[in-house]
């Protein structure tokens, strides 16, 4: 930032002031003006996404009257269940597994 000599060291004028936005944006737009990339440094980026999570509502095997050990065993089980599910096997895989 800039300091006007006008005002003192701890008044500065927020025109002066670079946001984080701006930063981000002149970010890219160096990185889009960058003719100089290779492909690997293009692959080096390359993102991979998860696959979309697959939601099972809790409540079907919970429903009626439960003891509280009974509806934490049940939570433990859907807990495992559902880490199962997100190291990506199927419902039959799952079943075999335990």
């Amino acid at each position: 930032p800039r300091v006007n000599s006008s005002l003192s060291s701890d008044e500065l004028l927020l025109e002066d002031l670079e946001t984080e936005g701006e930063r981000q944006l002149k970010s890219l737009l160096h990185q889009q003006l960058d003719t100089t990339v290779s492909i690997e440094q293009c692959k080096s980026k390359r993102r991979c996404f998860a696959p979309a999570a697959f939601y099972k509502p809790f409540g079907e095997e919970a429903a009626g009257a439960l003891t509280l050990s009974q509806f934490q065993a049940l939570q433990e089980s859907d807990k495992e269940t559902s880490s199962l599910r997100e190291l990506g096997l199927s419902d039959s895989e799952i079943l075999l597994w335990k």
